[in-house]
């Protein structure tokens, strides 16, 4: 039996994988683990079979053909293929890289780190790519999930981490949940959520368009439309400010703006929010006093808040509750945005973003830039000043004058940005693009080169949780076929560039275990320097853990903030960048499933698949008589961007005039249909809000579900 970290939602649960004759057969769970007491979800328990899946490539491949520049086609059949060895894919891949940086300078080469990836993978990743190719280029799946509540929570304490541990909301004795359907996202943390309402009787608070399953735990639901989160968080606060609820010692000892953003929050009246959102003044009063008046209140929120054109604001509607009535800083309190994939947090605090190096140290600063100078012995001077592109403005700049060449480590772009049929045409229009991965999928399937990598079973590593917590993660099963690890991959290949720039720093690239990876990283970075392999071997610990003595940090900000005081932001109700119409009258939301996961790579290729083996669009009954429309119909869903045909699922789950589609099926892939207007300042799309149009359709124009297997033929 091999104990390690579960590769799905941010929750980092404990796994025991019970092996014979180098297979797993079974899962479980030590009930004395301390994030999850041994209970997993269906993902967690039975989602490792993809391991094993007769789809994986386990070679290093080439396309047959070359591809050009706005001629790049997707290629799925093995036919369209041909294996090479590691040494030819890798020279192959140096060359081209380096041609291209040579030709069109640093800029023109762009990466996609990895949240899947472990913490010692995503950091050799940006390091390449910084230290070697000098582009800031970097970023990652946090760009399409939790960007606005970064640069939020950033902006106003200046940390972006949770605050807090999942475990503790049963030391809660309030806690508002918005924004995330948590039961299915993080079931682990639901479960906690649940026992806090049941055992301990917390109050409960739901903020979401959707009445979901933790609606029938909660005092209060406030359903609010899609995209009315600040006008709904802000009148909350005009009713605790104009109340007199406020904490006022923890305001003025540690806090500042608050004057002007009291003057800011007078025209959002809770009958102004009920104009706006649809919620009843009367629930949005009530919220406010029951968050307020708790002596341990805690908030924890997904991606319904961040992902929107103004999610920046919407995360910050949160934070300014917190700090108003000092729920933040103790046990049970807390800002907690819940981390999505496995190790989002890691790969943020590895730096794989491009406005930051590993500790979220700024790029644009000549001191920063000179710690990890030295760190990778580069001359002085050497690491570009410039903030790179963001995930959504990568492809966007892909041309002649921009991006050229594009490296994916494990991530989906085909599946996960919004609009992707413009998304298609920027993949498309790439001189050279690398996939390294354990399957060919939509994005890897427009590739030149495909490495093979090791699934989180076969390697040796951390991830970090949702909590903060870095934990093991251990090689169970030999590498199946000639795949290798990715931190091994990311070495080989920077040795080869190196040498084709004539230089001298091969010994910066090799390593006798991942473990000193982890070292070099915490060698600069204060909050992971006290971690080491012996001392998570058990139990992980939470960041920051400042030296080899230091026990790690459970909750944080309990005497300062990392910025000082903590600010308040006046803010203004900005609209959904797409409001319904005559032509276009329902607002789609979208999200994921408990038995799928993100782009489907992983789920999609498990049996995990036969549970939920299609998509289906969510309509509320009172839409479904209107539209004439029966659960389980054929219909059409479109959009100004593009049209999927699924089943009609007639659900109270969903509101009014709002319809919802899981985003895991390419053969309804809901990113046809979202919209790619950004947050100005997080650049997160709002995948959260648009309009589209639903009509009833013939049964025959339901994609053929075995279409999955081609993955991506839309």
């Amino acid at each position: 039996m091999v104990t390690t970290t579960c590769p799905y939602c941010g929750v980092g649960c404990g796994l025991d994988l019970h092996i014979k004759d180098d297979y797993i057969y079974r899962v479980t769970s030590d009930f004395n683990n301390v994030v999850n007491q041994g209970n997993l979800c269906v993902k967690g328990r039975f989602g490792y079979d993809y391991i094993y899946s007769d789809r994986r490539i386990t070679s290093p491949m080439i396309r047959k053909e070359p591809q050009e520049a706005g001629k790049r086609v997707q290629a799925f059949d093995m036919k369209d293929w041909v294996e090479v060895s590691w040494d030819e894919a890798l020279d192959y891949v140096a060359k081209r890289l380096v041609k291209i940086h040579q030709r069109d300078g640093a800029n023109a080469l762009a990466v996609y780190c990895c949240a899947k990836a472990s913490n010692e993978d995503n950091y050799l990743l940006q390091k390449l790519f910084r230290s070697v190719f000098l582009t800031n280029n970097v970023d990652h799946c946090t760009r399409l999930c939790h960007a606005g509540s970064v640069v939020a929570l950033q902006m106003a304490i200046g940390s972006a981490a949770m605050s807090n541990t999942a475990a503790e909301v049963i030391k809660s004795d309030c806690f508002i949940v918005t924004g995330s359907n948590t039961p299915e996202n993080h079931p682990i943390i639901a479960l906690q959520m649940k026992a806090a309402v049941e055992k301990h009787g917390a109050k409960l608070i739901v903020i979401d368009p959707r009445k979901l399953e933790l609606c029938d735990y909660s005092d209060l639901w406030l359903p609010l439309k899609p995209g009315t989160n600040v006008p709904v968080f802000t009148a909350m606060a005009n009713v605790i400010i104009n109340e007199g609820l406020i904490n006022t010692k923890f305001v003025d000892d540690r806090t500042e703006g608050f004057s002007e953003f009291k003057k800011s929050v007078q025209e959002f009246t809770p009958e102004y929010a009920e104009n706006i959102s649809g919620v009843e003044q009367d629930l949005i009063v009530k919220a406010a006093r029951m968050y307020a008046e708790a002596q341990r209140g805690a908030i924890y929120w997904g991606m319904g808040i961040s992902q929107l054109a103004h999610g920046t604001s919407s995360a910050l509607g949160l934070v300014h509750l917190a700090l108003l009535t000092g729920h933040v800083g103790r046990e049970g309190t807390g800002l907690n945005p819940l981390r999505g994939q496995n190790n989002v947090q890691g790969a943020s605090d590895m730096g794989c973003m491009p406005y930051h190096y590993p500790g979220y140290m700024e790029v644009d600063k000549k001191e920063n830039a000179a710690k990890w100078e030295n760190a990778w012995n580069m001359e002085s001077g050497s690491l570009s000043l410039d903030k790179g592109l963001t995930t959504t403005e990568i492809l966007s700049s892909v041309g002649e004058d921009g991006v050229r060449a594009l490296y994916i480590m494990g991530e989906n772009p085909m599946m996960t940005e919004p609009n992707l049929n413009k998304t298609k045409k920027h993949m498309e229009e790439l001189e050279f693009l690398v996939a390294q991965d354990l399957f060919i999928n939509e994005s890897g399937a427009y590739a030149d080169v495909f490495l093979p990598a090791t699934s989180w079973a076969e390697k040796d590593g951390t991830f970090t949780n949702t909590d903060r917590r870095v934990q093991r993660v251990r090689k169970a099963i030999e590498p199946i076929g000639q795949v290798r690890g990715d931190w091994e991959i990311i070495c080989d290949l920077a040795k080869r560039s190196e040498e084709l720039l004539e230089r001298s720093r091969s010994t910066f690239w090799r390593y006798n275990g991942p473990e000193e990876i982890l070292q070099e990283m915490g060698g600069v970075v204060p909050e992971y320097r006290g971690i080491s392999y012996k001392r998570i071997d058990k139990v992980g610990l939470q960041t920051p853990v400042l030296d080899d003595k230091h026990p790690g940090t459970p909750f944080l900000f309990d005497k300062s903030f990392p910025s000082g005081r903590a600010k308040f932001f006046p803010l203004k109700y900005v609209p959904v960048h797409e409001a319904p119409d005559d032509e276009y009258p329902f607002i789609l939301t979208t999200g994921r499933l408990l038995e799928h996961w993100h782009g489907g790579t992983m789920t999609r290729n498990s049996k995990l698949d036969d549970l939920y083996p299609e998509a289906r669009v969510e309509v509320h009954p009172i839409d479904a008589v209107r539209m004439g429309i029966d659960d389980g119909d054929a219909v059409e869903v479109g959009s100004r961007r593009g049209k999927v045909v699924l089943r009609a699922s007639v659900t109270k789950k969903t509101s009014p005039g709002v319809v919802f589609i899981p985003m895991h099926f390419v053969e309804a892939a809901a990113n046809l249909l979202t919209i790619d207007a950004l947050d100005p300042q997080a650049k997160i799309p709002e995948f959260k809000a648009c309009a589209v149009s639903i009509k009833r359709v013939d049964k025959e124009l339901l994609p053929d579900r075995t279409v999955r297997l081609d993955r991506g033929r839309w």
